[in-house]
C-alpha cells in the first residue's frame, strides 16, 4: 500500500502536516508514538518520511537515549529541491516547491553517437509488449502495458516505428537533450491524437492506446512531448469474415466468396502505412504543436534531424508561451483572491442581517409571551386571593385545582425565557 492509498483521519490541526513540523516530532519522541497522535502505522509514518525526504532516528536511537547514552547527532532537514512535497496531504494533493521557468539552453553538451547505446532505454522492451497488445476494432495495437514510449502504430508497422522513434531519440541525445518519461510531480500532459489523416466530426471515444506518462525531450530544461504515430485514411472496404478488408485489396478468392455470401461494402478509416511526428507543448498554459506527417512511406528517419534541429529553435518559444501562461495564472489567482473576499464580505453581510432578523424575532416572541405571563399570573394571584374568603374545604379543593393548572401551564417566569434570549452578535 503506497502513502497516498492509506486514508487517515484529520487532526485537530488540519489535513495537511508541514515536512519540518514531522521532522520536529519525529525527533521528539519515537516513531510509534507519532504514528499513533494520527492513527496511522509507524511504518506508515516511517513511508510519509521518506516521501517527504524527512530524515528518521537510527536504529536503537531511542534505547540509547533511555539509557542515559549519547545517541547519534540529529540528521539535519534537507533543503526541498524544486518538484519535493513540502507537506503530508492527508487529503488531496500536496504542495510542491515549484519549479522554475522553464529555459533554453545556451549551449547543449553534444555526445559521439559512439557513446549511446543502439537502442534507447525507453524502447527496451516495447516490442514484446506491442506483439502481446490486442487489435483495436480500427487497426491500431493497444499494448496493455501503459508505461511505454509514446508510438501508436498499426501491426504490419510496428517494427518501423520502433526504428523510427530509436532513431529520433538517439538524435535528441546526440545534441545533448535528454528523452524521457515525463517526471511525475512537473504536471506534464500529453496532447490527444487525431489520427484521421484528413480529421472529421469530434468523437466521444476513441479506442487508441495512450501511454500513462508522456515521452518528453527537454532542450534545456524545456520539455517537448513527442509522439509517433502511424496516420490513418478513409478506404472502401468489403465486410468478409467479421472483418473489413480494402477493396483494393481483396484476392480472386475472396471477391469470388462475396459473390456467394452476404456482404457489403462501406467506408472505414484504417492504417495508412504512413507516420507523423508530432511535437507539442506538454504544460497546461502553453498551448503549442507541431507535425511532420510521411507524404509516402519511407520518408522517416531521413528527414528526423532536420525536426530535431528545428524543436531546438522553437524550445525558446515554448518557454515563452510558459512564462506569458505563468503571468495570465497569476493574474487569475488574483483576481480570484479578491472575488473571494468580495463573496466573504457578502456573505458576512447577510448572515448579519439574517441575525438581527432572528434576533428581533425572537425578541418580539419574548416580548408577547412576557404579557402573555404577566397575566396568567394575575390570574393566579387573583384566585388565591378569593380563595382566602372561601370554607376551609372549599379553598383546600380550589387550591388543588390551582396547582394542577399551573403544572399544565408551565412556567411562566419571563426573565428566564429573556436569558435564553438570542443576540445578534451571539449567533
Amino acid at each position: 500500500m503506497t502513502v497516498e492509498e492509506e486514508k487517515t483521519p484529520t487532526n485537530d490541526e488540519g489535513s495537511a502536516v508541514s515536512r519540518e513540523r514531522l521532522y520536529h516530532e519525529v525527533w521528539a519522541e519515537p516513531m510509534i508514538s507519532v504514528a499513533a497522535k494520527y492513527k496511522v502505522s509507524g511504518s506508515f509514518l516511517a513511508r510519509v518520511c521518506t516521501q517527504l525526504n524527512v530524515p528518521r532516528p537510527p536504529r536503537g536511537y531511542w534505547a540509547k537515549l533511555a539509557a542515559g547514552k549519547k545517541p547519534p547527532k540529529r540528521l539535519p532537514l534537507p533543503v526541498a529541491e524544486p518538484g519535493d512535497e513540502l507537506e503530508w496531504a492527508r487529503y488531496g494533493q500536496a504542495r510542491r516547491v515549484p519549479y522554475p521557468l522553464p529555459k533554453p539552453p545556451q549551449k547543449s553538451k553534444r555526445c559521439k553517437r559512439s557513446d549511446l547505446p543502439e537502442l534507447h532505454p525507453l524502447l527496451q522492451g516495447a516490442r514484446q509488449h506491442l506483439d502481446d497488445g490486442r487489435e483495436t476494432d480500427s487497426g491500431f495495437l493497444k499494448p496493455s502495458k501503459r508505461l511505454l514510449a509514446d508510438i501508436v502504430v498499426s501491426k504490419p508497422m510496428r517494427q518501423h516505428a520502433l526504428d523510427v522513434a530509436n532513431e529520433f531519440f538517439l538524435l535528441f541525445e546526440e545534441r545533448g537533450h535528454r528523452v524521457i518519461f515525463a517526471p511525475q510531480g512537473q504536471n506534464l500532459c500529453r496532447h490527444d491524437v487525431e489520427e484521421r489523416e484528413k480529421g472529421g466530426r469530434d468523437r466521444h471515444y476513441s479506442d487508441l492506446w495512450s501511454p500513462a506518462r508522456a515521452t518528453v525531450a527537454f532542450v534545456g530544461t524545456v520539455a517537448i512531448g513527442l509522439t509517433i504515430f502511424e496516420m490513418s485514411e478513409e478506404v472502401e472496404v468489403q465486410y468478409l469474415d467479421g472483418e473489413y478488408v480494402r477493396v483494393t485489396e481483396l484476392t480472386p478468392q475472396q471477391i469470388k466468396k462475396a459473390a456467394r455470401s452476404y456482404t457489403w461494402t462501406s467506408k472505414r478509416d484504417l492504417p495508412s502505412g504512413r507516420l507523423c511526428v508530432q511535437a507539442y507543448s506538454p504544460y497546461p498554459r502553453a498551448k503549442w504543436k507541431r507535425q511532420w506527417r510521411e507524404s509516402k512511406q519511407g520518408e522517416y528517419p531521413g528527414k528526423l534531424s532536420a525536426i530535431v534541429k528545428e524543436l531546438e529553435r522553437e524550445a525558446a518559444t515554448i518557454a515563452r508561451l510558459v512564462e506569458e501562461g505563468e503571468r495570465q495564472a497569476e493574474i487569475e489567482r488574483q483576481r480570484w483572491q479578491a472575488q473571494k473576499l468580495e463573496w466573504d464580505r457578502e456573505e458576512a453581510e447577510r448572515r448579519r442581517i439574517k441575525a438581527e432578523k432572528e434576533s428581533r424575532e425572537e425578541l418580539s416572541r419574548i416580548i408577547s409571551a412576557w404579557a402573555e405571563a404577566k397575566k396568567i399570573d394575575e390570574f393566579f394571584a387573583d384566585a388565591e386571593r378569593r380563595a382566602a374568603e372561601l370554607s376551609d374545604e372549599e379553598r383546600e379543593l380550589l387550591l388543588q385545582r390551582l396547582k394542577l393548572a399551573h403544572d399544565m401551564v408551565g412556567n411562566t417566569d419571563a426573565l428566564e425565557w429573556f436569558m435564553s434570549w438570542v443576540a445578534p452578535d451571539e449567533r
